[in-house]
Parts: C-alpha cells; sequence; structure tokens
C-alpha cells in the first residue's frame, strides 16, 4: 500500500520529462486535498478526449482506485437498521465527491440550442458551486477550448478554485486558473498521453490520503 509520498515520486520515476513540473502537480493534490477534506465537490470538464477524461477522473475518484474503501463503522450501522442495508453497506464503497460536467446530454444540448453552446460546462459551473472548496478540474489540450475557458471563468466568479491541465503554452485557460499543470508537449495526443498519468497519480494520491488504514 502506497503512500501519497510514493505515488507522487513513483510519476517522475516514470516520467522524467515531468520533473519541472513537481511543484505544479504538488501544489494540485494540495488542492484536491483540502476540497475533499472539507467534502466539497469536484467537478471535472473537456472536450474530445479530455470529455473521456474527465469520465475517466470522477470513475477513479469515486469508487476504490486501489484501495477497497469500506464505509466506516457508524454508516454500516445506518444501513443495517434498514431491511435489506446490512447486504447494500457491504457492497458500497466510499467515495471523494466528483461530478464529470460532459455526461449530462439533456442539459448540454437543451442550454447550447436555448442559449450559447460555449456556455455549457459554465452553467453547470455556476448551478453546482457550493463551497470555496470546491475545485473545477478544467482540461483542454490546447488550454484555449471556449467552454472550458468559460467555465474555469464562471467557477472564479462562485468563488471556486480552478486546477487546468493543459499543453505546454497554457492558453488563455493558464490565467485563469490557480494551479496549472501545462505538460510539456504541444500536439493534443501527446497532451493527453501525459494527462493520464498526473491524474491517475493525483487520484492514487486522494485515495492514500484518506483511505489507507
Amino acid at each position: 500500500m502506497k503512500t501519497p509520498d510514493e505515488h507522487f515520486n513513483a510519476l517522475f520515476a516514470s516520467y522524467p520529462a515531468l520533473q519541472p513540473l513537481r511543484e505544479k502537480i504538488g501544489q494540485a493534490f494540495e488542492l484536491l486535498r483540502e476540497c475533499a477534506a472539507a467534502n466539497a465537490t469536484i467537478l471535472v470538464c473537456g472536450n474530445g478526449g479530455s470529455a473521456a477524461d474527465s469520465e475517466h477522473i470522477v470513475g477513479e475518484l469515486m469508487k476504490g482506485f486501489y484501495l477497497k474503501r469500506p464505509l466506516s463503522k457508524e454508516d454500516k450501522e445506518n444501513f443495517r437498521a434498514l431491511p435489506g442495508g446490512e447486504a447494500i453497506a457491504d457492497k458500497l464503497q466510499c467515495g471523494i465527491r466528483a461530478i464529470s460536467l460532459v455526461s449530462q446530454s439533456a442539459l448540454i444540448s437543451a442550454y447550447a440550442n436555448d442559449v450559447d453552446a460555449s456556455l455549457v460546462f459554465a452553467q453547470q459551473v455556476y448551478a453546482y458551486a457550493s463551497a470555496p472548496q470546491d475545485v473545477l478540474i478544467a482540461l483542454s489540450t490546447s488550454g484555449n477550448s471556449l467552454n472550458v475557458v468559460n467555465a474555469a471563468i464562471a467557477a472564479k466568479a462562485a468563488g471556486m478554485r480552478v486546477l487546468s491541465i493543459t499543453g505546454a503554452s497554457g492558453g488563455k485557460l493558464a490565467a485563469r486558473s490557480d494551479v496549472a499543470v501545462c505538460l510539456p508537449a504541444e500536439s493534443p495526443a501527446q497532451v493527453q498521453e501525459l494527462t493520464l498519468p498526473v491524474y491517475h497519480t493525483l487520484c492514487a494520491m486522494l485515495e492514500a490520503a484518506f483511505f489507507s488504514e
């Protein structure tokens, strides 16, 4: 069972090109750790391959990744007090509160048709924002995807913090982020290939921080 530091160090051992981003990725973890500690919400958005990454990130956060994350004794007792609850409690896992903004097709299509397609994520961010510890993970290989940049603006206006993962230039998104992880690549495919180990590491670090026995 690895500690957060062990997951962190393993990333740079496997991907030495990311070494210059050691401080930024550490800051990204602290942002997400503070969010999870407050039981606040992580929102994630992106387009195309980054939309798939958004779903992937939420999948790793909302259930066991490396660890099984059993319910607390108190939560299990709450289930056991209900008919059929014990069997459910034995299979449920603790999650880190996270929502992918790319999967709400009815809302996205309605807002794009009725209002403005460039604001489909911004609308969700504005509606979901509820705590200053909330974090938006904004994914854009160029850093200039308009709907993602607008989501970051909405997040800042709502008092949320923004973690962006982009290509080397950072684009407009980096300037609107509390922490910008600008990966050392330019082509979308190369940026996405480095994005995955970064978020896998962040998810593993969060899990180790909160669910290691």
